[in-house]
């Protein structure tokens, strides 16, 4: 099995690829690349087994209609949605607010935060999926699954935070190091100090290790109370079990 992680931006300058090979008992980093556009995430994608992109696939479903009824002068669905309560349905997911509980983390809005232009792209490069390989569920049950590195590296009892900017190199290289050390069955095939000097070339294989989880179904899914949302807004897939569980 073959593993690609995406840690997706607005511009190819800050997007990052890593694939990961496994074998029986071990892994091994075979790519990894920054600058990356779209159609190298699309060739990707084809040439992989299961892909963990880290960026929203989805917008909160209540934000439809808040939008229509706006633009419609139709005044009822957007009062729906008056005062800080209303406004959060259409800022955060469903799948956020179950991430939050799970794992205390605050995932950034979509709708409302810096994320909305990666989101747009991540869109654009599943319509662009879809066209040659067929549409992927939103909710991670096809070959691709949206992830959140922090929240990963959370579950996996490592301290994800403090370690993104050109400042906090050294914190980036302390998180590789206890990465590696949970982990030793991870080969990173000499790509070491391109990772402790890039927290996209990271966060990159830290999606490409939770889709391994993904396609192990050693994820958190979607029970009836979320599947809808999830089939529309997206599903954030935080890992159940730890890295051991990984290699087999």
């Amino acid at each position: 099995m073959k593993t690609l992680g995406v840690d997706l931006a607005a511009a190819t300058k800050k997007t990052a690829a890593a694939v990961i090979e496994w074998l029986p008992g071990s892994a091994r980093l075979v790519h990894l690349s920054l600058d990356v556009d779209d159609q190298e995430i699309v060739e990707l994608f084809g040439a992989t087994d299961m892909t963990g992109v880290d960026c929203p696939v989805g917008w909160p479903d209540a934000l439809i209609p808040f939008l229509t009824g706006h633009l419609a002068l139709d005044p009822a669905p957007v009062l729906e949605h008056d005062g800080i309560a209303g406004r959060r349905l259409l800022a955060y997911r469903d799948t956020d607010r179950f991430v939050t509980g799970q794992t205390g983390l605050i995932p950034l809005s979509v709708s409302a935060d810096r994320l909305a232009h990666p989101a747009m792209r991540c869109a654009v490069i599943q319509a662009k999926i879809a066209a040659l390989h067929g549409p992927q569920a939103r909710d991670g049950s096809g070959q691709l699954a949206e992830v959140y590195p922090a929240a990963s590296l959370k579950v996996w009892g490592l301290n994800g935070r403090g370690y993104k900017g050109r400042a906090e190199t050294e914190r980036l290289g302390l998180l590789l190091d206890s990465l590696t050390a949970q982990a030793p069955w991870l080969d990173l095939a000499g790509y070491g100090n391109k990772l402790a000097g890039s927290d996209d070339l990271f966060d990159a294989v830290v999606a490409s290790l939770t889709a391994r989880a993904v396609a192990r179904r050693l994820t958190l899914v979607p029970d009836r109370a979320h599947a809808a949302a999830a089939r529309t807004e997206g599903w954030i897939h935080l890992p159940s079990a730890g890295l051991d569980a990984l290699v087999e």
